[in-house]
């Protein structure tokens, strides 16, 4: 009976044992196990099985991506001024036997390691180019660190300088050349301004005038074909007339042809035609030399020449 209690125990002792040393490995980790003190497998995601008082689980490793954030460094710019910077760390270990066994604080050899590397950086550009250059300072830290902690089984994917921040009296005068540059350029945008306002001005002035002096020029030109086509009417009217003149006076005739005038009527007519002829500004009458024989009308040529004076 004792001995049947004592392979019980044995058992349970076994499966309590067995139990205790199954392990599981999440997703995105993995373990670094020894054997009798040296180094013997590194465990990936899954159930393991380890020897009792054999093997033992030394570094438990997360896999993913981690990010670490330094304390601000004190750093001296080439033109010494003394500034505090604190940067961000993106890291993944990618080998965990050199990670394990590499380094005895991976995480506290990146700090130093970043602190240095940002001091040797910084002293190399003065505070112009330390705040205005952060992206190349990025790049450069970066490589620098991924290079040096090869050895160590890790992989910095990237390096941020999170905050920059100078003494109190250059953010200040930083501060004071800020919004002497905004007055500046407020002034210059004012000018501008002005400037395009009066071309404008001028712009509108110059259209009007151009305007106006081709609404007068087309106001002449309407005025001269206006009196052109009076002159065109004028003219047309006094033709017209003479025309009518000229048809009444050889309608005359006609009428006098029809009705065959005695030699009394013709001399009568011809004293008319003198009698207009003396009104006018001639100095000199020429008579036809048939009148001249007329002895019995002239003193009714003479009496009448005297009227028409």
């Amino acid at each position: 009976m004792g001995v049947v209690i004592a392979l019980i125990i044995v058992a349970v002792i076994a499966i309590i044992l067995l139990i205790a040393n199954i392990h599981i490995v999440p997703q995105a980790h993995a373990y670094v196990v020894e054997r009798l003190g040296s180094y013997h497998a590194t465990w990936k995601n899954g159930m393991h099985i380890k020897i009792p008082f054999v093997d033992r689980v030394s570094k438990k490793i997360n896999l993913m991506e981690q990010v670490v954030d330094f304390p601000p460094q004190s750093v001296i710019t080439k033109d010494n001024v003394r500034m505090q910077i604190d940067t961000v760390v993106y890291y993944q270990i990618t080998d965990c036997k050199l990670y394990a066994y590499g380094v005895t604080n991976p995480i506290f050899a990146i700090e130093n390691l970043t602190a240095t590397t940002l001091r040797n950086m910084i002293g190399e550009l003065d505070l112009d180019g330390t705040l205005t250059s952060r992206d190349t300072i990025n790049t450069k830290m970066r490589a620098i660190l991924d290079q040096a902690t090869d050895a160590w089984g890790i992989k910095v994917n990237r390096v941020e300088l999170k905050n920059i921040i100078p003494p109190r009296e250059i953010q200040d005068a930083m501060e004071k050349q800020m919004k002497a540059e905004r007055e500046r350029r407020e002034a210059i945008l004012r000018a501008e301004g002005e400037k395009n306002s009066a071309i404008l001005v001028a712009e509108g002035r110059k259209q009007s005038a151009i305007l106006e002096a081709e609404a007068e020029k087309q106001a002449a030109i309407l005025r001269a074909e206006a009196e052109r086509e009076a002159r065109i009417r004028e003219a047309e009217g006094e033709a017209e007339a003479i025309l009518k003149v000229q048809e009444a006076t050889a309608a005359g005739l006609k009428m006098l042809n029809e009705v065959k005038p005695g030699q009394e009527v013709l001399t009568l007519k011809s004293f008319e035609a003198l009698a207009k002829v003396a009104d006018g500004q001639a100095t000199k009458i020429i008579i036809p030399s048939d009148l001249q024989g007329m002895a019995g009308l002239a003193t009714a040529f003479a009496e009448t020449v005297k009227e028409s004076k």
